[in-house]
C-alpha cells in the first residue's frame, strides 16, 4: 500500500499536480493508526481488501459505483460523528432541495461553473452538478470550484470529485481560509495567464455557523466594501457576502445559516438593509430542527442573485414537514418536492409560504426583521371548547365550518350527517358516522372521479418503464411520471383533498428500488432478471461472525414474487403446512400450561425441551399397555394421560416441521429453476408486478384515506361534546352516594370512624 502510493505521486502528470498532489496525504498518515506494528497493519489492510474485493470497479457500470459507497460512508460517518459533522458533510436532503432550485435557474445554459466556499466532503457541490446535469445533454460542460479550509477535509472534497468521473481539468480546488485568503487565484510560476477572479453561475455553501473571524481592515476587502463587515463573534454574514461576490450577474446561490441571520442586530442588522434594500435577497426557507448532524439549532436557506427584476421575498416555513430518523429529522422527498415547486413558481400558499413586498419589509412595523413567523403562520390553531355545547350538548357549527374543504368536495353530505335547527349547534343524524360517509353518493361519486382520472395509468407507465428499461433516463423518467401523476390528480373534482404532494411520496417510495432495478438493467441487459445469485448471511462460528450461503436470491426478481406468479398451488400448499405447524405450536404450549405445580415437580417432567421430549416419549411406552385405561381417564386430566398427549402433539410438530423444510428447500430449488429460463413476456409480467402494481394499488387507497381522514374529525368531534357537563356532574353525584354509603358500613377504631364521618360529611355537601 505504501508502495503504491508513493507511485502514485511520482506519477502525476504536471498537468494535475494542483489536483492530485497529497490527495493520499489523510490516508497515508492514518494507516499507522491501523496497528502499532507493520504486521497488524497488513493485516487490517488485507481484510479491508476483503471486504471491498467484490465492488465492481471495470468502469463498465453506467451508475457511479464507489461514488455512491463514498457517499454512503461518509454519510453513515456523519451520523455518528456528533458535533464533527458538521465541518464536512451536508445532509443528503439538504443538498438536493438546494440543488433542484438552482437547477431550474441554470437549466438553459450550455456551460455552467459551480462553486462550494466551504466545500467539506464536497457533497453539496456534486449533488448541484448532478441535477444540473439532468437537464444537459453533456456532463462535461460543468465545471466545479471548490475551496476547504483543514487539510483532511480538503482531500475528501478532491477524492470525491476525482471519484465522479468528472474530467480533471473540470475541477479546481483550494485548500486555503475562505475569509482571509480569497480568490483571484493564479499561479505565482505564471501569474498573467492562470488569473482567475472567479465569477460564476452558482455558489453554494454550509459554513461553519456563528464562527468567530478576524475582522480587522476587511472594510478595505472588495467583498465587504459595499454592505459592511460582519461582527467579529459571527461570521456568518462574511461567508453570504464572499459568496455574493463572486455571483455572476445573471448567477443564483444559496446557502445554509442559523436562523438568528434574520433578525440579529448591530452589523448584521446594517448588512441585512442593505441586501433587502439592493434587491438581492431573493428567498428564505426556514427548515426544521435537528436536521444538520451535531447541532439542533433551526437553520434556513438563503437564495440570493446579484440582479433581478422584482424586489419582493419569499418566505417558506418549512419546519414543520419531515420525518424523525434516530435523533434527527430529515425531509421527505414530499417535502423536498413542496418546497422546489413553491419556490420556482415564487407562490403564496397559507400557512406554509407568503410572498412579501419590499415595502413591507422596510415598514416601522418590521425594519429590515425577516424572522419567518412574522411573514408566515404555519402554527396550528388551538383546540377551542365550545361552552354551551360543553354544557347541554350538540356540534358547534363553527367547529363544522373548519371542515370547510370537504363541505365544498360534498356539498350536501353535512345535513346528511346532523340536523341543523337553525341554531349554532347541530345534532348527529346518523347513527354510524363511518357507514353514513363511506355510503354517501357524493363520496361515491369522489371515489368514482379519481378511478377514472387513473384509467390506463398502469399501461401507460408500463410503456413508459418496461418498454423502454434499458434506454430511459432515470432522473427525466422520475420527472415525467410525476408530471403524469399530478395531471391525472387534476382531473379529479375534490382535488383540494388529496394532496397531491403525499401521492408524490408514494411515487417515490416506489420509484427508489424501480430506479436501482434500472442500472442493473441498464449496465447488464434483460438477462440480468434471469441471474440468480448466492444469498449470504452472517452466523456466528466458534465466536467469529462468518458468511455463509443460504440459499439463493434474485438478482432483480424476489422469489416470492415468482413463486406466487408461477408456483402458487405449491406455495399454498407449504403455507398450508405452516398454518398447521402454528396450531400444533398453540396446541402444545396450553397443554403445558395445563400442567400444576404439583406435576412440575415429579421426575418424568423436565422444562427443558428436549429431555422433556425424551420423557414423555418414555412415560408413552411405559403406559402403552394401558393406553385403554388412561385414555378412558383422560376426561378427568390425570398426568399420565397428558404426558402421553403432548408426546404425540411433540412428533406431530417434528414431523411437520421436517415436511415444511423439505417442501421449502424443494421450492427454493424449482424457483430458481423458473427465474433462469424466464421468457421476456414472462419477464415482463413480473416487473409489472414488482414494479407498477404496488404503486397504481397505493395511489388507488388516496380517496379512502381521504375519507376515513374526514371520518376521524367527525367522531372525533362528537365525542367531544357527547357527554356534556350535566352529565358529569350527575354521574359524580352518584358515584359520591354509592361512596356514602359503602363508608356506613365500615368499622375501626375512634379516629378512623372519626375520619369516616367527616368524609361522608364531605361528601354528601353538608
Amino acid at each position: 500500500m505504501r508502495e503504491a502510493l508513493s507511485a502514485f505521486s511520482r506519477l502525476i502528470h504536471p498537468n494535475h499536480k494542483r489536483l492530485f498532489e497529497g490527495i493520499f496525504k489523510t490516508l497515508e498518515t492514518g494507516l499507522s493508526k491501523l496497528g502499532d506494528t507493520a504486521a497488524k497493519q497488513t493485516k487490517s489492510i488485507s481484510e479491508l481488501l476483503q471486504l471491498i474485493k467484490d465492488i465492481p470497479m471495470d468502469g463498465k457500470q453506467s451508475y457511479d459505483v464507489l461514488g455512491f459507497i463514498y457517499e454512503y460512508l461518509i454519510g453513515m460517518f456523519a451520523a455518528n460523528a456528533g458535533k464533527k459533522a458538521g465541518e464536512f458533510y451536508t445532509p443528503h436532503e439538504v443538498s438536493v432541495l438546494m440543488s433542484e432550485v438552482i437547477a431550474h435557474h441554470l437549466k438553459d445554459r450550455e456551460t455552467i461553473q459551480i462553486y462550494d466556499s466551504t466545500s467539506g466532503s464536497g457533497s453539496l457541490l456534486l449533488n448541484i452538478g448532478q441535477a444540473i446535469a439532468k437537464h444537459m445533454d453533456d456532463n462535461d460542460s460543468i465545471k466545479y470550484y471548490a475551496q476547504e479550509l483543514k487539510e483532511n477535509t480538503y482531500n475528501l472534497t478532491r477524492m470525491n470529485l476525482v471519484m465522479r468521473g468528472i474530467l480533471p481539468g473540470n475541477i479546481v480546488t483550494r485548500n486555503a481560509d475562505t475569509l482571509e485568503d480569497d480568490w483571484p487565484y493564479f499561479d505565482e510560476q505564471d501569474p498573467v495567464n492562470s488569473y482567475n477572479p472567479l465569477y460564476l453561475d452558482a455558489v453554494v455553501s454550509n459554513p461553519p455557523y456563528s464562527q468567530k473571524w478576524d475582522p480587522q481592515h476587511k472594510d478595505a476587502d472588495p467583498r465587504y466594501a459595499r454592505f459592511g463587515v460582519a461582527p467579529k463573534s459571527k461570521a456568518d454574514y462574511a461567508f453570504l457576502l464572499h459568496d455574493l461576490y463572486h455571483l455572476k450577474p445573471n448567477g443564483i446561490m444559496a446557502i445554509v445559516l442559523p436562523h438568528g441571520v434574520l433578525f440579529r442586530g448591530g452589523e448584521e442588522g446594517v448588512i441585512r438593509k442593505q441586501l433587502i434594500e439592493n434587491d438581492h435577497l431573493e428567498t428564505i426557507i426556514g427548515l426544521p430542527s435537528n436536521i444538520f448532524f451535531g447541532t439542533g439549532i433551526p437553520t434556513v436557506i438563503l437564495m440570493l442573485r446579484q440582479k433581478r427584476e422584482g424586489s419582493d421575498v419569499l418566505f417558506v416555513d418549512a419546519s414543520k414537514g419531515f420525518a424523525k430518523e434516530g435523533k434527527n429529522n430529515k425531509l421527505r422527498a414530499c417535502d423536498i418536492k413542496k418546497i422546489t415547486d413553491v419556490v420556482i413558481a415564487r407562490a403564496t400558499m397559507p400557512g406554509f409560504s407568503r410572498l412579501v413586498p419590499k415595502t413591507e419589509l422596510q415598514g416601522e412595523a418590521n425594519d429590515y426583521n425577516l424572522n419567518i413567523p412574522r411573514y408566515v403562520d404555519s402554527s396550528e390553531p388551538p383546540e377551542s371548547w365550545d361552552l354551551y355545547a360543553s354544557m347541554f350538548g350538540g356540534i358547534p357549527l363553527s367547529e363544522l365550518d373548519a371542515l370547510a374543504d370537504y363541505w365544498k368536495a360534498f356539498p350536501n353530505l353535512r345535513a346528511a350527517l346532523f340536523t341543523l335547527d337553525g341554531t349554532p349547534y347541530a345534532q348527529p343524524k346518523a347513527g354510524d358516522l363511518a357507514e353514513a360517509v363511506r355510503q354517501h353518493p357524493e363520496v361515491a361519486k369522489f371515489n368514482d372521479a379519481f378511478a377514472r382520472a387513473f384509467d390506463g395509468f398502469k399501461p401507460w407507465l408500463h410503456s413508459e418503464l418496461i418498454g423502454k428499461m434499458l434506454t430511459l433516463q432515470v432522473p427525466r423518467q422520475a420527472a415525467l411520471i410525476c408530471e403524469e401523476l399530478f395531471a391525472r390528480l387534476a382531473k379529479v373534482g375534490a382535488v383540494p383533498l388529496i394532496d397531491k404532494y403525499q401521492a408524490y411520496q408514494v411515487l417515490d417510495d416506489h420509484w427508489q428500488p424501480i430506479a436501482v432495478d434500472f442500472e442493473i438493467l441498464q449496465t447488464e441487459g434483460v438477462d440480468a432478471t434471469r441471474v440468480v445469485d448466492p444469498n449470504y448471511v452472517v452466523k456466528k462460528k466458534d465466536g467469529k461472525d462468518v458468511e455463509v450461503q443460504e440459499g439463493w436470491k434474485g438478482r432483480i426478481l424476489p422469489f416470492d414474487l415468482v413463486q406466487l406468479a408461477h408456483h402458487r398451488k405449491e406455495l399454498d400448499a407449504l403455507r398450508k403446512k405452516e398454518d398447521e405447524l402454528a396450531d400444533v405450536v398453540t396446541q402444545l404450549n396450553e397443554l403445558l400450561d395445563s400442567f400444576s405445580e404439583e406435576d412440575k415437580a415429579k421426575d418424568t417432567f423436565n422444562e427443558a425441551g428436549d429431555k422433556f421430549v425424551a420423557a414423555a416419549v418414555a412415560k408413552e411406552a411405559k403406559e402403552l399397555a394401558a393406553e385403554a385405561k388412561v385414555a378412558g381417564a383422560f376426561g378427568s386430566d390425570p398426568y399420565e394421560a397428558k404426558i402421553i398427549q403432548a408426546a404425540k402433539v411433540l412428533a406431530n410438530e417434528k414431523s411437520l416441521k421436517a415436511a415444511i423444510k423439505k417442501d421449502a428447500a424443494a421450492l427454493h430449488l424449482k424457483t430458481k429453476a423458473t427465474i433462469e429460463a424466464l421468457s421476456d413476456e414472462q419477464v415482463h409480467a413480473l416487473l409489472e408486478r414488482k414494479w407498477l402494481a404496488p404503486l397504481v394499488d397505493e395511489l388507488h387507497r388516496l380517496p379512502d384515506l381521504v375519507t376515513s381522514s374526514l371520518i376521524a374529525k367527525l367522531q372525533a368531534l362528537v365525542e367531544k361534546y357527547r357527554i356534556t357537563y350535566a352529565d358529569n356532574a350527575r354521574q359524580i353525584q352518584q358515584a359520591e352516594k354509592a361512596l356514602v354509603s359503602m363508608l356506613g358500613e365500615m368499622d375501626g377504631g375512634e379516629f378512623d370512624l372519626k375520619a369516616i364521618e367527616e368524609l361522608k360529611t364531605l361528601l354528601a355537601g353538608d
